[in-house]
């Protein structure tokens, strides 16, 4: 039943993104029209209108509405924001080269110091998205630090809708009618509570719920795990294998928080886990946190669990390094919760000192009906498990094999070229797309 909900959710939230999105052409044609314009002038500004309100709804892909997110996982709505991103550029994109093409007498308007002002604000939100977009694309090879990153991201991208609403307010020519004008309106104040809702309500809401450090313990693997607990509230329920954003050192209202899954037992509502593999300039600092001091968390968030899917015979889980954290979570889960269902754990590393939570793996075999392959690409000398990395005949010899869909549920996370190369596997094995879920720490 849940599922069969999920999944009709998701259905009614695309095509409400639909509608949002055609709704600017549907304004075109409601009502009295600019005489004398040729198809190819109103097609590109059909373009140009679809475009701004994908540009606009990439705001409300972003601002974590639960509801919204429920049915995908936040790893499929970023995915979608960054391609839908490209899309939206394109079209705008070719708003301006149509009419460029079609009247090159407009390349004038190209000139922002003679320019008509309705020209000004849509070439500079043009210019602006055009660098938002190739910032994030090569954010990595610029070496521009995250939190940097993020700030620019969210200043660039409201200015250019700013200026692209402007652009289309200065023409005039689409919103000469009361109803066109409420329309606008109406988009327009939804954006600027979108933007309210991500810059002051919900950090106040985070602001209200504050965590305390109570330890940080050293794992194997340079990673470390870092124990916290509610201060003067319940904490919060979360679903093993989910994840959260963490704010520390900073308060709610920065964009200093970064995203990490849960690695503790979702029925330990008095503390909660998260473990960290030191990877940059943040996570080499965790290791410095004393008890006590003050963290944040947003959350939880993500599709990728277990609990999403109580019917199954079973759960597979293959992971990679770091990507056993959410795993972590799902078996501590399943431990506490005495789930006696077959459980397969298949985690590839580089060496044997270097995997996380080696001996408490082990400890989990005790209480849970788990079977553990450890796949080691520089494995010690006498090592006689796995070798080198995953491969499909691993898969096809240790992974049940059902003819019924939604019978075992197979976890996947971990760095994206094992990712990519498992979920291929599984393809190639007959196993329904729909029985396998990926989780991807890569959100922006």
């Amino acid at each position: 039943m849940k599922r069969t909900r999920n999944v009709l959710q998701g259905i009614l939230w695309i095509l409400i993104y639909l509608l949002l999105t055609l709704a600017p052409i549907l304004v075109i044609l409601i009502g009295p029209r600019p005489q004398g314009r040729e198809f190819w002038r109103e097609f590109s500004v059909a373009l140009g209108f679809s475009g701004l309100a994908m540009v606009a709804l990439q705001f409300v892909l972003t601002a974590r509405f639960k509801w919204l997110k429920a049915p995908y996982g936040s790893d499929i709505i970023y995915h979608f924001h960054r391609q839908i991103s490209l899309i939206a550029f394109g079209m705008i994109f070719t708003h301006v080269f149509l009419l460029m093409i079609f009247s090159p007498s407009n390349l004038r308007l190209f000139n922002l110091l003679e320019a008509p002002w309705r020209a000004r604000a849509g070439v500079t939100a043009l210019i602006l998205l055009l660098l938002m977009i190739a910032v994030s694309i090569w954010r990595k090879h610029l070496l521009i630090d995250y939190t940097k990153w993020r700030i620019w991201h969210g200043i660039l991208a409201t200015v250019a809708v700013i200026l692209a609403m402007v652009h289309v307010i200065l023409v005039g020519h689409y919103i000469n009618t009361p109803l066109k004008q409420i329309l606008w309106s109406g988009g327009g104040l939804f954006w600027v509570f979108t933007l309210a809702w991500v810059r002051i309500i919900r950090p106040i809401q985070i602001l209200r719920t504050p965590y305390d450090v109570i330890r940080v313990v050293p794992e194997r693997g340079n990673a470390y795990t870092i124990e916290i607990k509610p201060v003067g509230h319940r904490g919060l329920k979360f679903q093993p294998g989910q994840f959260a954003w963490l704010t520390i050192w900073n308060s709610p209202f920065s964009d200093a928080e970064h995203p990490f899954s849960f690695s503790s037992s979702a029925e330990q509502a008095d503390h909660l886990a998260f473990t960290i593999k030191e990877a940059g300039d943040f996570t080499q600092r965790i290791k410095t946190l004393q008890p006590g001091e003050r963290v944040w968390v947003d959350g939880a968030y993500g599709a990728f669990s277990c609990d999403r899917h109580p019917h199954a015979s079973g759960y597979v889980f293959i992971a990679g390094g770091v990507g056993i954290t959410p795993m972590m979570s799902m078996l501590r889960t399943l431990a506490d919760r005495n789930d006696r269902r077959p459980l397969l754990l298949i985690y590839a590393n580089k060496t044997w000192d270097g995997v996380i939570f080696r001996e408490e793996i082990e400890q989990l075999k005790q209480r849970l009906n788990l079977q553990v392959i450890h796949v080691l690409e520089d494995p010690p000398q006498g090592w006689e498990g796995e070798r080198g990395f995953i491969s499909q005949t691993l898969l096809e010899r240790v992974i049940p094999k059902s003819s019924r869909r939604n019978t075992w549920e197979i976890f996947i996370c971990g760095p994206e070229p094992m990712m990519n190369a498992v979920e291929s596997m599984l393809t190639k094995m007959g196993i329904w797309w729909g029985d396998f879920h990926s989780e991807r720490f890569n959100l922006v």
